[in-house]
């Protein structure tokens, strides 16, 4: 009987160690805070995969949830669209921050880690991963690679007796839909699951904002008496711009209320060294277009569980040296390079460079 009791408690044990070890609610879902394996991007269909299912198989590649697997496998175009999704987010990310100390590293431990933190780069990482997604899917709609959707629908726009829809617009009412759905809606039990839905809202919604309307004119010598117009997204690299801006100006937040219950409202706190944004700001919680976090990052100077560090990171003196080699200094080497130079276009049809060497310093930092 002992012996029995004994066995139960130890399978109750387990249960509750595997219980503990499941992802929580605040557990990333997609893109550069999902399981994706990055370093297999970009996938691409091998010779054998080619046929009506061979989505099929990138759906499985890219780690996915079950919905989201069941989303992934239901149009042919999703697959392609997910990957691009992740390779966008991801060099946007690194293009933002290549002269800072963080260099958004994707590397699987140091993403790993810092996913499980709330540092105003987890809040980053959040943020460019859902607009990347809906940035891609709108994208992908109006190019005509999606079965489930295809150019956006007539807005109601002001004149339209002389306004006359036409071209393609970027679908982003399919693709917000789209987003949502494949990124579930998170508990709200708990101050990080918030933040995290908080983030990738903001993504999305940076998105949004930067929706424009483009339009052609036609008439009698350019009379435009007509005009032929369609909404298009903003590129890509201006809304990782704006999503840096509001890195830089993220508020830490804190919960005043009982964590487990998700009561109350969340309160800001500024970050040390946080500078106050431009404008009043007397309200005591923050906006929705504010990114959040909830605890300071590191410095990244030294190796660790999330960053390489700076050591004989390639810096641009008298720019960000002293900030990146975090005051170790920097050693200077001097190389020759030959590059084209002086070209001109011969006719007919090339283009014909002589060959310019220089000296140029490299500058590294210390370790």
């Amino acid at each position: 009987m002992l012996d029995g009791h004994l066995l139960l408690g130890w399978l109750s044990f387990t249960i509750i160690v595997l219980l503990i070890s499941l992802p929580g609610p605040c557990t990333a879902y997609f893109g550069l805070t999902g399981n994706e394996p990055l370093s297999i991007l970009p996938l691409s269909s091998q010779p054998d995969e080619k046929g009506g299912k061979a989505h099929y198989k990138l759906c499985d590649r890219l780690k996915l949830e079950k919905k989201q697997r069941r989303m992934c496998r239901r149009d042919p175009g999703v697959a392609e669209t997910l990957m691009e999704a992740i390779s966008m987010s991801a060099l946007e990310c690194q293009y933002q921050f290549r002269f800072e100390r963080w260099n958004c590293t994707l590397e699987g431990r140091y993403r790993a880690n810092i996913l499980k933190r709330g540092f105003k780069e987890t809040a980053f990482l959040y943020a460019i991963s859902s607009a990347g997604l809906t940035h891609a899917m709108a994208k992908a709609c109006s190019a005509g690679r999606m079965e489930r959707c295809t150019c956006d629908e007539a807005p109601d726009l002001e004149n339209r007796k002389a306004w006359q829809w036409g071209g393609c617009g970027d679908n982003l009412k399919y693709s917000n839909k789209f987003v949502k759905d494949f990124l579930g809606k998170r508990s709200n039990k708990d101050l990080r699951a918030r933040i995290d839905m908080h983030n990738s809202n903001v993504g999305m919604k940076v998105i949004k904002a930067g929706v424009e309307t483009t339009c052609k004119c036609h008439g009698v010598s350019g009379s435009c008496t007509v005009q032929t117009c369609w909404r298009q997204l903003a590129p890509f690299h201006e809304i990782g711009k704006q999503l840096k801006q509001r890195y830089e100006t993220s508020i830490r937040v804190v919960n005043p209320s009982n964590d487990a219950t998700g009561e109350g409202e969340i309160s800001q706190t500024r970050s040390q060294g946080q500078q106050p944004s431009p404008g009043p700001r007397t309200e005591l919680i923050p906006r929705t277009s504010d990114l959040l976090h909830i605890e300071d990052s590191p410095s990244f100077c030294r190796p660790s569980k999330y960053s390489s560090g700076t050591m004989a990171r390639k810096c641009y003196k008298d720019k960000n040296c002293e900030a990146i080699c975090c005051g170790r200094g920097h050693n200077t080497q001097s190389r020759v390079v030959t590059r084209p130079c002086q070209c001109q276009v011969r006719w007919c049809c090339y283009v014909e460079c002589k060959q310019c060497t220089q000296r140029e310093e490299v500058y590294t930092c210390k370790g």
